[in-house]
C-alpha cells in the first residue's frame, strides 16, 4: 500500500502546474472566450461583416424589384361572344359545322329550306313587273293628257268667240230684217193707198182700167213684200236664238275643257301612285331577296364555333343557333386591388404568364374600369347601414396583347392568367 502513496506523491507536483492556466480559464465569461476566439481569427468577422452587407443590398434590392410591378392571380382571358340567331323561320335542312370547330369568316354554317322564300322571291318579281307596266302606261298619258287639255281649252275659246260673233251677225241681220219690214209696211201703205185712189179714179173713168190694174198688182206685191219681210225678221231673230244657243254650249265647251288641266294633275297623281307602287314592289323583291340569303346562316367572323343547331329543326327568328368566339381579339381583365392601382398607368407594359401552357405573353394595360367590381355586380352592397367594414376592393383592368404574341390561338376565353405591370 505504501508504494502507490509515492506514485501519487510524485505525479502531484506536474499536476498542479497545469491546473492554475485551466482554472483561469474556465473562470473567465463565455463572451471574452468568443472575443478571443474572433480576435484570433480575424477573416470570420470580415466574412460576417460580408454576409450581412450582402444580405442589407439583396434586400433593398429586393424591396426595389417587387416595388416595379403589381400583380395578381385573378384575371383571365377575356374576348367577344358573338350568337348567331336564323333571322326567318323554317326547317333547317344542313349543319355544316361540328363544335369547336375553327371556322373562317362567310363559311355557311347551317341552311334552311329556301323553297317557300324562293317561291316569294318570285312572286315579288312578278308584281313589280306589273306595277312597272302600270306605271308605264300612266306616265305615257300624262303628257298626252296635258297636251289634248290645252288643245281642248283652245278649241272651245274659239268657238266661244265665234260664237260671240255669230250672233252680233244674227242681231245685226234681225235689225236689217227689221229695217226691210219697215219699209215693206211703209211701201204697202202707199200701194194701198194708191189703191184706193185709183179705185175711185177708175170708177168716175178718169184713168184707164190699165192703170187701175197696176195699182192692184202694186199693191198685191207690197203686201207680200211686208209679208216676205216679216218671214226675213222672224228667221233673223231665229239665227239670233241659234247663235245665243251656239254661244252657250260653247261656254259649256270651255268649262268642261277648263277641267281638263285637274284631269292631268289627277293623271299624274296616279302616275306618281304607280310610281310609289313601283318602289314597293322594288322594296318587296329586295326583301325577299333578303330573306331568301337569310336561309343560309354564315359566319360573319373567324372563330371557334359552337353550335345548337340540328337537321330537323324548325326555327324562329332570334332563336340562337350558334356561338363564335373570334380568337383573333382577346384580351386579359385582371382584378387588382385598389391599393395597386396608384402607380398603374394606361400603356404600361405587362408580362401575362398563361396557366394552361406556361408561356409568357407581352401586352400593355389598355384601360382601367370606371367602377369595382362589386358595384357592378347584381347585388351591390349597401354600406349606409351603420355595420360598415372597410374592405379592399378589386377594380378590373383590361389589358391588351401585343401583335402577333397568340398568333396560333391558344389563348381561350376564361382561361386562368397571371398578369405582371411594370409600374416603375
Amino acid at each position: 500500500m505504501a508504494q502507490p502513496t509515492e506514485v501519487e506523491t510524485s505525479v502531484k507536483p506536474a499536476e498542479n502546474r497545469s491546473v492554475p492556466q485551466e482554472t483561469h480559464s474556465a473562470s473567465e465569461p463565455p463572451a471574452a472566450r468568443s472575443g478571443n476566439s474572433l480576435a484570433s481569427r480575424p477573416h470570420a468577422r470580415i466574412i460576417a461583416i460580408v454576409v450581412a452587407l450582402v444580405l442589407l443590398v439583396g434586400g433593398f434590392f429586393a424591396y426595389e424589384y417587387f416595388q416595379t410591378y403589381e400583380s395578381t392571380d385573378d384575371a383571365q382571358v377575356d374576348g367577344h361572344l358573338m350568337p348567331l340567331s336564323a333571322r326567318i323561320s323554317g326547317y333547317v335542312i344542313n349543319v355544316n359545322v361540328d363544335d369547336n370547330q375553327e371556322v373562317k369568316a362567310g363559311t355557311v354554317l347551317a341552311e334552311i329550306d329556301p323553297k317557300d322564300y324562293q317561291v316569294a322571291l318570285d312572286q315579288a318579281k312578278a308584281q313589280l313587273a306589273d306595277a312597272e307596266a302600270s306605271a308605264q302606261a300612266l306616265n305615257i298619258n300624262v303628257p298626252i293628257a296635258s297636251v289634248n287639255s290645252s288643245s281642248q281649252i283652245s278649241v272651245s275659246e274659239a268657238d266661244v268667240e265665234n260664237s260671240r260673233a255669230g250672233i252680233a251677225v244674227a242681231e245685226d241681220q234681225l235689225e236689217a230684217a227689221k229695217a226691210q219690214v219697215a219699209q215693206a209696211q211703209a211701201n204697202d201703205v202707199k200701194a194701198q193707198n194708191d189703191l184706193i185712189r185709183y179705185k175711185q179714179l177708175v170708177d168716175k173713168q178718169e184713168i184707164s182700167q190699165q192703170q187701175f190694174d197696176q195699182a192692184v198688182a202694186a199693191a198685191q206685191a207690197s203686201s207680200a213684200t211686208v209679208a216676205s219681210a216679216h218671214a226675213t225678221a222672224t228667221a233673223a231673230a231665229q239665227q239670233v236664238t241659234q247663235a245665243k244657243s251656239k254661244l252657250a254650249q260653247s261656254q259649256a265647251n270651255l268649262q268642261n275643257a277648263q277641267t281638263g288641266p285637274k284631269q292631268v294633275a289627277s293623271t299624274k297623281a296616279r302616275a306618281i301612285s304607280s310610281d310609289a307602287t313601283v318602289q314597293q314592289r322594288e322594296a318587296a323583291v329586295e326583301q325577299a331577296e333578303l330573306n331568301l340569303q337569310y336561309t343560309k346562316i354564315m359566319a360573319p367572323v373567324d372563330g371557334i364555333v359552337s353550335k345548337n343547331a340540328e337537321v330537323g329543326m324548325n326555327v324562329t327568328p332570334g332563336q340562337q343557333l350558334f356561338t363564335i368566339f373570334p380568337l383573333n381579339d382577346v384580351w386579359v381583365t385582371a382584378n387588382f386591388k385598389e391599393t395597386q392601382l396608384k402607380h398603374m398607368r394606361q400603356g404600361q407594359p405587362v408580362k401575362i404568364t398563361v396557366d394552361a401552357n406556361g408561356r409568357t405573353y407581352n401586352g400593355k394595360v389598355d384601360s382601367i374600369a370606371g367602377s369595382s367590381g362589386a358595384r357592378t355586380s347584381l347585388l351591390p352592397p349597401e354600406n349606409a347601414t351603420g355595420n360598415y367594414v372597410k374592405v379592399v376592393q378589386r377594380v378590373p383592368v383590361k389589358i391588351i396583347l401585343d401583335p402577333n404574341q397568340d398568333s396560333d390561338h391558344q389563348l381561350r376565353l376564361g382561361m386562368s392568367v397571371e398578369p405582371k405591370v411594370i409600374v416603375k
